[in-house]
């Protein structure tokens, strides 16, 4: 079994003081809220990705250039004194140091009223032996937050018929309609950077 990592020994999607304190104050004991890791893929992050869709764990190389060029575009809007646009936390159980639970937030940059954000959520997902214990409350609550303290003047998620209860409950409600156009070619290969 793994002991608990502390953010100081770990290299982050995004300064984690984005996260508020409040919601670090907020978890129990044996959990812990943080930044996307680069280590991240030997912590179950695939596995508890997987209750969404498919999610096959990446090669440590891939994973971890993925990682970086996230990490670039974040570090290069910081310099300009804007925020990250790749915001991706997960929950961490601290007696095994595996996550437990995850989610994204993408932060668009418009040209539209004022050169303003708008929040796109993404990737909720919380591993099957957890479900229940309103994890997944709190990482749509968080990275909403998130959204509107980096300035968001809306934040948006797409989800499925019977997920709708679930975000009404999160402070979401319906608006517009969703359209999707996928690639006919199936399996998509991943970009290569």
């Amino acid at each position: 079994m793994s002991s608990f990592t502390p953010d100081s020994q770990l290299e982050l999607l995004f300064d984690p003081s984005v996260i508020p304190q409040s919601f670090k104050a907020s978890l129990p004991d044996d959990l812990h809220i943080r930044p996307l890791s680069s280590t991240d893929v030997t912590r179950s992050h695939f596995s508890v990705l997987s209750v969404l869709s498919p999610s096959p764990t990446p090669s440590d190389a891939s994973y971890n250039t993925h990682f970086s060029v996230l990490r670039q575009i974040n570090a290069s809007t910081e310099s300009i004194k804007l925020p990250p646009s790749y915001v991706v936390i997960v929950i961490v159980n601290k007696a095994n140091d595996q996550i437990v639970a995850t989610g994204s937030l993408f932060l668009e940059k418009k040209f539209l009223r004022g050169l303003s954000l708008v929040g796109h959520i993404e990737d909720i997902a919380v591993d099957k032996n957890v479900q229940g214990k309103k994890l997944g409350f709190r990482v749509v609550t968080a990275l909403t937050e998130i959204s509107e303290n980096l300035g968001a003047y809306k934040t948006i998620l797409n989800c499925s018929e019977s997920n709708i209860p679930f975000y009404e409950k999160c402070g979401y409600s319906k608006k517009e309609r969703e359209m999707a156009r996928y690639r006919p070619l199936a399996p998509i290969p991943s970009p290569k950077f």
